[in-house]
């Protein structure tokens, strides 16, 4: 492959390892193989405290619409219905933001830029290829180094401290459900403070509620600020991404303005790319593909990441 221009301000170009570097193939090469069968972890002290906000945050929208306005309501089926829809919405995105936590982005296995390595891939004559000087692999097209993660990410769009981790090739759909989850539950919980704040101006202030007026409008008021926030950030985000993957351009590339060397995949062939398969509603279900792994600690050297 020949990179662009762009591409070759991205990497040093640095010799290929010799035969004496003390790198071993098959140890990358086990690794790599055993990735698919670890779950994925940062160990970034900012992302973990953003990942745990953002989990709180939730929690907290979650009992103030379940507490303060649907338990006291004397509608039961307004209750009941309301209730059912804003929880289910909040276990959606927060398994979303799990899996988004969770799922190798795309990392090329750090130390396979050996001579081994690099005859089987079998390249053409004239062939470019790059090795990342900061994790030693023989960089793919499309990749780009997360200083972060320590890895390079394949088809990295960028690094997202509220989920811990990049968005790249092999998440980018549960970032996409996570930021749409939160900006419809976002909605929903605006929606119920309206409907309740007529309630308790029309009514009574302490039947609105089982907490004091002062308690009660304290909380509301913190819910409101927090839908309007959380809406205008994950739905900006969410057209972006949209944005993004119709156009098969990561934000990583747009803002470097790269040429493309590689055959786009436009509109619905970007969605299918990304989701998986003809549109269904296996694209709104962030379980699709979860299965249960064996906890077994495996903190691993020469970056941040571990693995269980």
């Amino acid at each position: 492959m020949q990179p662009s221009g762009h591409r070759l301000r991205d990497v040093e170009h640095h010799p290929l390892l010799a035969e004496n570097d003390n790198y071993d193939s098959s140890s990358s090469s086990s690794s790599e193989t055993n990735m698919a069968d670890r779950v994925w972890f940062i160990r970034d002290g900012c992302g973990m405290v953003c990942a745990v906000m953002t989990w709180l945050l939730v929690v907290y929208a979650d009992f103030v619409v379940t507490f303060v306005m649907l338990l006291p309501s004397k509608n039961f089926w307004y209750s009941v219905v309301n209730g059912v829809l804003f929880n289910c919405l909040a276990v959606l995105a927060l398994s979303s933001h799990l899996r988004t936590m969770l799922t190798d982005p795309g990392a090329v296995p750090k130390g396979n830029a050996t001579k081994e390595y690099l005859e089987s891939l079998q390249l053409k004559p004239g062939e470019v290829i790059y090795k990342c000087p900061k994790c030693c692999c023989f960089k793919p097209e499309r990749a780009h180094h997360c200083s972060i993660c320590k890895r390079c990410i394949r088809k990295m769009d960028h690094h997202c401290p509220w989920v811990n981790n990049c968005v790249g090739e092999k998440n980018q759909r549960f970032f996409v459900l996570f930021t749409m989850y939160i900006a419809l539950s976002s909605v929903h919980a605006l929606i119920l403070y309206g409907l309740q704040f007529i309630s308790c101006v029309r009514g009574q202030w302490t039947e609105c509620s089982d907490f004091s007026p002062p308690i009660t409008v304290i909380l509301l008021i913190f819910l409101c600020l927090e839908g309007l926030l959380f809406f205008t950030f994950t739905a900006v985000m969410f057209g972006t991404q949209i944005h993004s993957i119709c156009k098969d351009e990561t934000e990583i590339e747009r803002l470097k303005s790269e040429k493309p060397t590689w055959e786009r995949r436009l509109r619905w062939e970007g969605m299918k790319s990304v989701f998986g398969g003809p549109p269904s509603l296996l694209w709104m279900n962030p379980f699709v593909g979860f299965r249960f792994r064996r906890l077994q600690l495996r903190p691993r050297r020469g970056g941040p990441e571990f693995s269980v």
